[in-house]
């Protein structure tokens, strides 16, 4: 069981990781690594963990996203320049990777925004709300793991 555990805390480091440097599915990695150890300890206590940690991380998962659209949309940043963000945004993580996510988000962002106003300053600021408003989101993803790894590792000395 031992093996089992420090892989599981490679996991959830590796997910948390992947939240602060966008690379990899963080919070899902985090989750997985949680149900390697429950699945291997297989007490009660780790089975509530890890349903606690489900609920942390559905939490998470639906706040990332309710959070900034509705910042967005109360300031009037449509949803086709948020979506032009994205296509960038994965465009750009292929082109340059890693920090072509965010050059790529911010360029969709502010082109959409500069068709839409046809203002470079309203564009700019648009845009920087939107980029705010993305590292909010990664901020909350961020909080859900650690709070997940955090449970995790109240689970481990409960059930040592």
């Amino acid at each position: 069981m031992e093996l089992v555990t420090v892989i599981a805390g490679i996991l959830i480091v590796v997910g948390i990781l992947g939240l602060i440097v966008p690379v990899l599915p963080g919070l899902l990695l985090t989750e997985a690594g949680v149900l390697l150890w429950a699945t291997e300890n297989g007490s009660r206590t780790a089975w509530v963990v890890f349903g606690l940690s489900v609920v942390i991380a559905l939490i998470g998962w639906f706040l990332q996203y309710q959070v900034p659209n509705r910042q967005l949309r109360r300031i009037g940043v449509p949803g086709s320049s948020r979506l032009a963000g994205v296509v960038l945004a994965v465009i750009g993580f292929f082109v340059v990777p890693v920090i072509g996510l965010f050059l790529g988000f911010v360029l969709g962002v502010y082109l959409a925004e500069q068709v839409r106003l046809r203002n470079p300053s309203a564009a700019w600021t648009s845009t920087k709300m939107a980029l705010k408003m993305a590292l909010a989101s990664i901020g909350i993803e961020l909080a859900a793991a650690v709070t997940v790894a955090l449970l995790w590792v109240a689970g481990l000395l409960l059930t040592r």
